[in-house]
């Protein structure tokens, strides 16, 4: 019997990050419910000095299949560079950070974390289980509920004049279903059942629905991020490079979607895919199934993620490869990127050490780290720290590592 969840709604949201993700939900969090008190964490004092006086303004195109939209100048309760302030009493936390930040976050927030609070993480990038590692470590043995999802819910940005960042997120999509799943897995009705009081996710509630995803492994390779970006990004570098220099366009305007994707991209991304649908099956898991059609789109699988699946299961809408689109999100913009600088030495090393547990070949996913190892100067086959051991789950049998993600 699914515990009620509804003592959430009288309790405080605290969102841990303030990049796009963190303010863009903070603001939405805020403009959904108006009385209820919203809490934003940055690290950087500089970042948010003013939002006190401005709020964070939140607009753009929202696209979505049913047109849900909530645009406005939200003005939260408390921003602060004091986590154990906004954490303090907080019913829903939500964290909004790069994978390369976690430690920085995850660390501090394990020892605050009070009986009764959930947390969602978007992207999740295994946050999940790293919180609940450090939990562990420094012995805290709250009884919470802690979960991700396989996205966020928008495709948003932060306005930048000349690399100062403005109180303004201008979300390009927001999506209408998401990928769940909570460690353990014994929680996971709660878990969704506490969406219905966590406003940034009033689009995907009331559009097609939250997916109960199959363990946070699943949300890892749920999380399309790395089978879209990284072959995209090293792939169509030269695009990337000579857009401002040779074609003398805003380096800022470059968007892989619109301007890096062609055909023979999209078969390497789809051949990435495949191989982690045979490390999830080698491990015995579920994942998202993909038509190959689908990967053939300058939004690639991401289109259904905002615009829905038609009676036959296909995209409802198409970006043909042969038209000009201005449909994507722009970046990167260089190759220190977070669509290279994350996605490979944090995913596409876990996939690989995933792949080699399980004795799953990878050339494809393996083929990419080599690469962006090259254009980086390093080899993050061996000095990326993220993998299987700093997830804790390296020496766990399939058998152990199942019941541990299933509880």
């Amino acid at each position: 019997m699914t515990k009620d969840m509804s003592y959430l709604k009288d309790k405080p949201i605290a969102v841990i990050g303030a990049g796009a993700v963190g303010l863009t939900c903070a603001a939405d969090c805020k403009l959904g419910d108006p009385d209820r008190e919203v809490r934003l964490y940055s690290r950087s004092a500089k970042h948010i000095a003013n939002y006190d006086r401005s709020g964070i303004l939140f607009d753009g195109i929202q696209r979505n299949l049913y047109g849900f939209e909530r645009s406005g100048k939200a003005h939260l309760d408390l921003y602060s560079t004091d986590m154990a302030e906004v954490v303090r009493g907080a019913g829903l936390i939500v964290i909004g950070i790069t994978a390369l930040g976690q430690d920085d976050y995850l660390r501090p927030l394990a020892q605050l974390l009070e009986d009764g609070q959930v947390v969602h993480t978007f992207t999740d990038n295994y946050c999940s289980i790293m919180l609940r590692k450090y939990m562990r470590e420094c012995g805290n043995d709250a009884d919470v509920i802690i979960g991700g999802w396989s996205s966020a819910p928008y495709g948003t940005r932060v306005e930048k004049v000349q690399g100062f960042w403005m109180p303004h997120v201008g979300a390009k999509y927001r999506a209408i279903s998401l990928r769940g799943a909570c460690l353990p897995m014994t929680d996971i009705d709660e878990f969704m059942a506490s969406i219905e009081y966590l406003p940034c996710m009033d689009a995907v509630r009331l559009g097609d629905g939250p997916v109960k995803g199959d363990t946070m492994l699943d949300i890892g390779f749920a999380n399309v991020n790395p089978v879209i970006h990284v072959p995209a990004s090293i792939l169509g570098v030269s695009s990337m490079e000579n857009w401002s220099s040779v074609y003398g366009n805003d380096p800022d305007s470059y968007s892989m979607y619109s301007h890096g994707l062609c055909n023979a991209i999209c078969e390497v991304q789809y051949q990435f895919y495949n191989e982690e649908i045979a490390i999830a099956d080698a491990i015995g898991i579920d994942m998202p199934k993909y038509k190959y059609q689908m990967f053939f789109s300058r939004r690639s699988v991401l289109t259904q993620e905002y615009m829905g699946l038609d009676e036959n299961g296909d995209d409802n809408v198409v970006f043909p490869l042969d038209k000009p689109c201005d449909e994507g999100n722009t970046g990167p913009n260089n190759i220190n990127h977070r669509y290279i600088t994350e996605d490979i030495p944090v995913s596409c090393k876990i996939y690989h050490e995933l792949g080699e547990k399980f004795g799953v070949k990878t050339p494809i996913i393996d083929s990419m780290i080599v690469l962006g190892s090259a254009m980086h100067k390093t080899n993050w086959f061996e000095t990326s720290p993220f993998g299987l051991e700093r997830l804790g789950i390296a020496d766990m049998s399939k058998e152990e590592l199942l019941k541990y993600l299933r509880g």
